[in-house]
């Protein structure tokens, strides 16, 4: 499933150039959609008739979820919390598929995910569970395998990515191609832009998802090193999750007019700008730099009629 690399531009004499995770071909891609094939894997191999997962009415975890369970003619049932329960594209699409969709006060939701698993069960159900966000070690394989072909690009186009950045959200995108790096002992810096969590919390759950996946695959490596290669950057949250500002708005425009290239503004535009912006702190220069579109097309059409409903005031 290698998803092209493309040059993109050129800005403060670095050169960009994007992974276009969001041409997955599978319900509009992005790194939600590599995590799920290997989920749907362990569970085409098991004896599971239904999938519980959870995630907010904007989840492109959810939406991926929710399409391969209904390929499969599978229930899927999805827990949302109340607080983040608004109509969007993802949510009119995980309606479509025909998802039960349970929505509870997020003070409520771990019980609610028990409760729901235990009451499968007690029909003679067999259910799988996948964490939000495809949190985990399933999540983390997925981007160690995902930096292995950003390596195979590499010697193929005899090119080095001397910095990679993503958006980072649950930390297992960034914790695979932490892990990636480490198992390779590359020289190089993954950058992880955070679009919600602040430090010392979210660095502390992307150095987890490392620590953890390389102990249950034998391949220890000093903390320090985990420390080290886990840059965590929160600058650019903009106030947390689902939140933006005006920079952000005209990034996510001028991206699509110029270059065609969707990019939302909860994940990926939040993110690119938040780049932008640390390359020029950073004062980094004469560098090849690679940018992983995570996807999210879906919500790019809420933030399009989001722009219109403001111009209409």
């Amino acid at each position: 499933m290698e998803t092209i690399i493309q040059k993109l531009l050129e800005y403060q004499n670095n050169t960009i150039f994007l992974k276009r995770e969001d041409l997955i071909p599978f319900c509009f891609g992005g790194n939600k959609a590599r995590k799920a094939k290997l989920f749907f894997e362990e569970i085409d191999k098991g004896n599971y008739d239904s999938v519980v997962t959870y995630g907010s009415s904007s989840s492109n975890h959810c939406r991926i979820i929710a399409n391969m369970a209904a390929a499969r003619k599978m229930m899927c049932y999805i827990i949302s919390p109340l607080e983040s329960s608004k109509t969007t594209f993802n949510s009119v699409l995980m309606d479509m598929f025909h998802v039960k969709i349970i929505v509870v006060p997020v003070k409520d939701v771990h019980d609610t995910i028990e409760h729901t698993l235990k009451e499968l069960i007690s029909q003679g159900r067999n259910p799988y569970f996948i964490a939000g966000g495809g949190h985990g070690d399933i999540g983390t394989r997925a981007y160690e395998e995902c930096y292995s072909e950003i390596k195979a690009y590499e010697k193929r186009e005899k090119k080095y990515f001397e910095y990679i950045f993503l958006a980072s959200g649950t930390g297992t995108t960034q914790a695979g191609l932490v892990c990636g790096q480490l198992l390779n002992n590359d020289n190089r810096k993954i950058v992880g832009i955070s679009i919600a969590r602040k430090n010392p919390y979210g660095k502390s759950v992307v150095e987890e998802s490392i620590r953890q996946y390389l102990k249950n695959n034998k391949s220890p490596v000093s903390q320090e090193m985990i420390e080290r290669n886990t840059v965590f950057v929160d600058d650019y949250v903009n106030g947390g999750y689902g939140n933006h500002n005006n920079s952000v708005h005209e990034l996510m425009k001028k991206m699509m007019y110029q270059y065609g290239i969707p990019m939302d503004e909860t994940y990926v535009g939040k993110a690119f700008y938040g780049m932008l912006k640390y390359i020029e702190k950073e004062k980094i220069s004469g560098k090849n730099i690679l940018f992983l579109h995570t996807g999210g097309t879906p919500l790019f059409f809420d933030n399009i009629k989001a722009v219109e409903k403001e111009a209409l005031k």
